[in-house]
């Protein structure tokens, strides 16, 4: 989209007659009188705008040392992501519907979907997702279609982040699937068509994943499993690939992923790219194992998910290429490092950690949240997200220093 297009007289009135308009104050007509009585100062020129806008804009206070998490993280994205991933050949946010001319893109979301798979420890993932909490939600739907719909509830954490448990309600009530939370774990879940954990679950704790009778779909940190156990004894595997040198962008756009083990691979919402061998005999990436319903009839399609997020795969992708297993563990054991020594900290201040084990994201008791938080941001820090009254979620990443802890804990 341009930021300008030049109309002649000669277009402006060609338009007006399309719509049966005289003038262009006939096209302001319908707006109420209301409108028209907030006192708007005088125009501005281009230039004079400008000045105002960045006038305004240096008001804005960007410079803080930033703790916050709870699913969207601060991490450091070489510069070389965002160069490749701009070319003008990647720059699309689709699947080609016409793969077998597009290689390039098909080869990066099959090198996308093996980094995934290697990560969560599964057989298979597919082309990604739109977000953490929709492919949370296809994983619920898909357990469903794997139990052939003679169980019709799903058991959910209640640790799972909460803006994934709005989209799962979304989902399931429109699916008729009843769910129900838990804290702790039922030893009889055989009712059940799935269930679903969060890990390290969103106040940062890592539990023991135990195998239950029945579909277990596990929603799993991909920067965590950089250092800690990946959930093998899921069936499915779920999240967000934010944290793989995705940008905050103020909470979007990000995308989601999902693996799964080969036996239900069949049942997977959206696309999945495979490799073969040409006529030639060359290498050759196509579009595979397409059940979504504009490809196969409609009540044998597993969803109606139209596309994925190729553009941020494709950055995900080129991030873990960067980095490579090693740098991508270092980053993230730093992250684990920082988190535990200002956990240490704290608890030298009188500040309790509630956790027992965590990756970097962890949660604390403070007299009152609110006062904790005004202090620091009064110190240019962002000291982490208010739970309740008593307690806040606490992260650090790789981005945060040791100078940034020391002042964390001076600033209360």
């Amino acid at each position: 989209m341009k930021n300008f297009l030049a109309h002649t007289e000669e277009i402006r009135q060609e338009m007006l007659k399309e719509i049966s308009g005289a003038s262009l104050e006939d096209l302001f007509s319908q707006i109420p009188v209301k409108f028209k009585d907030f006192a708007i100062a005088n125009p501005l020129s281009e230039l004079e705008t400008q000045r105002q806008v960045k006038a305004l804009a240096r008001k804005n206070k960007t410079e803080y040392s930033s703790f916050l998490g709870g699913g969207v993280y601060n991490k450091f994205i070489p510069a070389c992501v965002s160069y490749v991933a701009q070319r003008f050949e990647f720059l699309t946010a689709y699947t080609p519907y016409q793969p077998e001319i597009s290689q390039g893109t098909l080869q990066v979301i099959y090198e996308y979907q093996t980094m995934i798979s290697r990560l969560t420890g599964m057989d298979i993932a597919n082309a990604s997702m739109y977000d953490g909490g929709s492919a949370c939600a296809e994983a619920v739907l898909m357990a469903h279609r794997i139990a052939r719909g003679k169980k019709n509830k799903a058991l959910i954490s209640n640790r799972l982040n909460p803006e994934y448990k709005e989209v799962i309600k979304t989902y399931c009530w429109a699916q008729n699937i009843q769910l129900e939370w838990f804290e702790e774990l039922p030893e009889d879940v055989s009712e059940y068509c799935a269930v679903l954990v969060q890990y390290p679950d969103y106040f940062g704790e890592i539990s023991e994943i135990i195998k239950p009778d029945t579909t277990l779909i596990v929603c799993a940190n991909l920067a965590a499993l950089a250092v800690i156990k990946p959930p093998v004894e899921a069936d499915i595997v779920v999240g967000d690939i934010q944290p793989l040198g995705i940008s905050m962008s103020f909470g979007g756009p990000h995308a989601g992923y999902m693996a799964c083990k080969e036996t239900f691979m069949r049942q997977m919402p959206g696309r999945l790219v495979g490799r073969t061998l040409d006529a030639d005999g060359k290498q050759a990436f196509t579009l595979t194992i397409q059940t979504r319903e504009q490809h196969i009839k409609r009540e044998k399609a597993t969803s109606n998910i139209c596309s994925n997020q190729s553009l941020i795969a494709l950055s995900a992708t080129l991030y873990l290429s960067l980095l490579g297993e090693k740098g991508f563990r270092e980053a993230n054991v730093i992250s684990a490092n920082l988190a535990h020594a200002l956990s240490r900290m704290l608890n030298g201040k009188g500040i309790r950690t509630l956790n027992k084990n965590f990756f970097n994201e962890f949660v604390i008791e403070v007299a009152d949240a609110d006062t904790h938080l005004k202090k620091l941001k009064e110190a240019g820090i962002l000291g982490g997200i208010k739970l309740d009254d008593r307690r806040v979620l606490v992260c650090t990443t790789e981005i945060n220093t040791e100078e940034e802890i020391v002042n964390y804990i001076e600033a209360i």
